[in-house]
């Protein structure tokens, strides 16, 4: 089985709800036994902020959600620790245990104040994203479709914060004129950590074969989403047409710089209450799943169909060892 980066799982606020639902160690019980059946080596860990914290609510519940992170790395120390540092991300995996890399999916816990990146740095967040899909004070997500859609002043100066400390930028769900923006302003590495192909798949949250050479280029990796209705536009997506993805990611931009950001949002929404609003970019309905990729434990069988397609060597890039190669460049020493 090969050794998986995982680029997004949205696990952490899943287990937060758990937990205000009285269970004692979500983590454990749910998610732990198939990460290790999907031979995941580093899963990147976002925090994203539901609707009803927009606003000055964003910064606690982002704050809460970052002690959960580390009350389950203590509680589960000989299975996973947290990452920091490119020091950290080899001892971990030398240990046998699975990284865990802290990230915003949006900046509403920012604000307007640029002194919470340095706050977010200092509690371990590594990566960032200015936007989900809806504005903030920083940039417009890809909902935006009617404002520009360019990083406001605020957002480029934000940039220029994260750039000095060496937070790894995150376009995925950034609009198409603040991607071209934000590759203007920083001469820094950035990342698409779960964004497919918009050439199989024409959907808003894909990339463009021009995006993604423009986040290669800039020294970064586009990682695939397998989230349904971003691999097929129809039908019942298979894990077949997600390897496809990868394929086409490979001949657009190298085998180096492909890896795997799979958003299994079933595995969130069998644990929270969504609000399905505007920005969502689904409807309801829309929400369906690859079928044999839908949790990580899924992985090992991914694995599988990566070798068939790509040989092991490759697929072995494919599946982490070109996101661990990044993160081992880019994270403190």
């Amino acid at each position: 089985m090969l050794a998986v980066a995982d680029c997004h799982n949205d696990l952490l606020l899943a287990c937060q709800h758990r937990r205000e639902r009285g269970a004692a160690d979500p983590f454990g019980d749910d998610w732990l036994p198939g990460l290790r059946a999907g031979g995941v080596a580093l899963q990147v860990l976002p925090i994203f902020t539901e609707e009803q914290f927009i606003g000055e609510g964003a910064l606690r519940r982002t704050l809460e959600i970052l002690e959960l992170a580390r009350e389950i790395a203590a509680l589960h120390a000989h299975d996973v620790g947290i990452v920091e540092t490119a020091g950290d991300l080899d001892r971990i995996l030398s240990d046998g245990r699975i990284g865990l890399l802290l990230a915003l999916e949006g900046a509403e816990p920012v604000g307007s104040s640029l002194a919470m990146i340095e706050t977010m740095w200092r509690l371990g967040v590594r990566m960032a994203s200015l936007t989900w899909n809806r504005r903030t004070m920083l940039a417009d997500g890809v909902g935006e479709t009617d404002s520009g859609g360019r990083l406001s002043s605020l957002g480029v100066e934000a940039v220029a914060e994260m750039d000095r400390l060496g937070m790894v930028l995150d376009v995925s769900h950034l609009s198409s004129h603040g991607l071209a923006h934000l590759a203007e302003v920083t001469a820094e590495p950035f990342v698409a950590s779960h964004s497919s192909c918009r050439a199989l798949c024409d959907h808003p949250r894909n990339l463009s074969d021009d995006e993604l050479r423009l986040v290669v280029d800039a020294g970064g990796f586009v990682a695939m989403n397998a989230t349904g209705r971003f691999v097929a536009a129809s039908g019942c997506p298979t894990i077949e047409q997600y390897v496809d993805h990868l394929e086409h990611a490979v001949s657009v931009v190298g085998e180096g710089a492909v890896g795997i950001g799979a958003d299994f949002i079933f595995d969130l929404l069998d644990q929270v209450d969504p609000i399905l609003g505007r920005q969502l970019l689904l409807r309801p309905g829309d929400l369906v799943h690859i079928e044999d990729l839908k949790a990580s434990a899924d992985f090992a069988l991914l694995s599988e169909r990566l070798i068939e397609r790509f040989g092991a060597e490759r697929a072995a890039l494919l599946a982490g060892g070109n996101v661990l190669r990044f993160f081992r460049t880019q994270l403190p020493e």
